[in-house]
């Protein structure tokens, strides 16, 4: 069946983003044909203002609209605690809390040897120069629960104990999370008590 060009170049588009198949790309390229054109101007703007109007923050790297974000610009903000995510979505879940007043660092992944992603690859390096720099007192390893977050952690306590770090105290999030289960999808519930039920790392 012949389809027009632009039809299927956005079909093509959306069969790129993760968890999008072929099906779905096509329902959501119709969806999106059948939407009124200021509001589809409006989704277009939106896309392209996504990197254009974003940074990352030069202390936690998280995304936001200034550097420094927010959260590190928030003087009422715990600056001695400061909790490892592997992704700003992390913090987006933390966040809703509402329990955490604490800093962030985000690695933006996680260390996975079959996708080839290294400790080297991740905002690691930049987490041990933030600490020997600033005063921090606990470091919340809050990487998921699953077996490249584990080892995320470890990789990381590993290269704490071998620094001059004696007065920081490791924690790993609590058990409140599933095993295999990511930040992101859990409720404000389950990562109010993992938070809570910290434990030292």
């Amino acid at each position: 069946m012949k389809i027009a060009k632009a039809v299927q170049k956005l079909i093509e588009a959306f069969e790129k983003l993760p968890g999008i198949g072929p099906k779905t790309a096509s329902r959501l390229t119709f969806y999106l044909f059948h939407v009124p054109q200021a509001q589809l101007s409006e989704f277009a703007n939106a896309l392209v203002n996504l990197k254009r109007k974003t940074v990352i923050c030069s202390v936690c790297f998280n995304v936001a609209d200034s550097d420094p974000c927010p959260i590190c610009a928030d003087s009422n903000r715990d600056q001695s605690t400061i909790c490892v995510v592997e992704e700003p979505l992390d913090v987006m879940a933390i966040e809703k809390t509402g329990k955490y007043h604490g800093v962030y660092h985000v690695l933006h992944g996680r260390v996975d040897p079959l996708n080839n992603i290294r400790p080297e690859d991740l905002k690691i390096k930049e987490l041990l120069t933030r600490l020997r720099r600033d005063e921090v007192n606990e470091l919340i390893l809050a990487t998921n629960p699953d077996m490249e977050g584990e080892a995320t952690a470890m990789y990381i306590r590993e290269k704490l104990q071998n620094s001059k770090t004696p007065k920081l105290q490791i924690t790993r999030i609590g058990r409140g999370l599933p095993t295999g289960g990511a930040l992101e999808y859990a409720d404000a519930t389950t990562l109010t008590k993992a938070l809570e039920g910290r434990r030292e790392y």
